[in-house]
């Protein structure tokens, strides 16, 4: 693979996260910004891409030096095609996320939802490097897990193995979900979630 470095950028409901590695997987420089929800995260890819840029320009790496970028999101994803088919905490529906990372960059960019790639990185270099099968629950503006077995990720049918955000927990009464469904257990168990539930006691 050419090029020195991989950049990692987590596209969350309330920040997105990103860092700079070399390819054995050392991370060099990390950072964030907030997410965007104007027009339904209409600006986004644009914050991303220019955040990316002076991140580089501020350490002397030319864009030649980057071989690829990695992008985990929350939502349903189509990994082949590059397109969040819906992320709920930020507005995009078949959303071509991928091509138009690539377009403002320059080099190539994946897709894969946030929880699994976070999965993939406990079992390759955090708590998860001792075993074969794992389950990786991520809390934040929403819920998610990723699930590995026998060393292996596993995206399910239409990718959506580890899902469990949106399975509802309280179908009498339930609080609406982003999604459009009530009593999700997102609604009760994110960090979101629980803040509401706290200031509501």
């Amino acid at each position: 693979m050419a090029g020195k470095y991989v950049i990692g950028i987590d596209i969350g409901g309330t920040a997105v996260k990103m860092a700079l590695f070399d390819q054995n997987g050392g991370m060099d420089h990390k950072w964030s910004i907030k997410t965007s929800k104007e027009e339904n995260g209409k600006y986004v890819l644009d914050e991303i891409a220019a955040s990316i840029q002076h991140e580089l320009q501020e350490k002397h790496i030319p864009l030649t030096e980057v071989a690829g970028a990695g992008a985990g999101l929350p939502g349903f994803i189509d990994i082949e095609k590059g397109i969040i088919e819906f992320a709920t905490n930020i507005g995009w529906k078949d959303y071509p996320v991928a091509r138009i990372l690539e377009d403002k960059l320059g080099f190539p960019v994946a897709l894969d939802n946030d929880a699994n790639l976070a999965a993939a990185g406990e079992y390759w270099k955090g708590a998860g490097t001792d075993v074969q099968n794992m389950i990786f629950i991520t809390l934040g503006t929403g819920v998610g897990a990723g699930i590995v077995l026998n060393g292996n990720l596993v995206n399910g049918k239409d990718n959506m193995a580890g899902e469990v955000g949106h399975v509802t927990v309280k179908p009498e009464g339930g609080r609406l979900c982003n999604c459009g469904k009530r009593g999700c257990l997102e609604t009760i168990s994110s960090a979101t979630g629980m803040v509401r539930g706290l200031w509501s006691i």
